[in-house]
């Protein structure tokens, strides 16, 4: 029997996560991180810019470590949905550089404290939470948005999976992938009918 580490095994779920949702930034132009593919406006580089502001205010100021960063997007006055786009001015190393070094700040917060350690929201009503809580939260978070960042990879160019060498996908060609699609549409409306 192998023992376990749960503060350890978290945060190697935590930084999966975040391994993958910049994953999905390669190889892709300027353009295709920042385009909009949804109608609420998805889009790889504002997933990752969220997640940052994310990172941030739950590691940062929840447990009295606020992450020094102007404009990192999750102040009260902040523009509406500003953490999810990229501006024109807000380049991608900028904003992935910014990432990086919430995670050090972050983990540096989760090494120094304990599971059962108290944190507050810094809210109107600031609740409490525990870094247990909190961590299992920024790894639903973190995991909620790389999915999201699966399926716009996906439309931007086809591209699925985790990490090079692990699409996570039955090995099939193009034409096999179009004849699965149209099935799925043929039940679908057949269903739907």
């Amino acid at each position: 029997m192998t023992g376990s580490d749960l503060k350890a095994d978290l945060q190697i779920y935590l930084q999966d996560a975040r391994d993958v949702l910049l994953r999905k930034l390669e190889g892709l132009s300027e353009f295709d991180i920042r385009r909009p593919l949804t109608p609420t406006g998805t889009n790889l580089l504002g997933l990752v810019k969220h997640v940052t502001s994310a990172d941030a205010l739950y590691f940062g100021a929840t447990f009295g470590r606020p992450f020094d960063a102007p404009g990192l997007w999750i102040t009260g006055d902040a523009e509406t949905n500003s953490d999810l786009w990229a501006r024109a001015d807000e380049s991608r190393e900028r904003i992935v550089g910014l990432y990086h070094s919430v995670w050090t700040h972050s983990d540096t917060t989760i090494d120094a404290l304990e599971l059962d350690a108290v944190g507050r929201l810094p809210t109107d009503e600031q609740p409490e939470f525990t870094l247990h809580r909190i961590l299992v939260h920024m790894i639903a978070e973190t995991q909620r948005h790389a999915g999201h960042a699966d399926v716009v990879r996906e439309l931007i160019d086809g591209t699925t999976g985790l990490r090079d060498g692990s699409d996570n996908m039955p090995p099939r060609d193009a034409a096999w992938w179009r004849d699965h699609r149209d099935r799925v549409e043929r039940a679908a409306r057949q269903a739907g009918a």
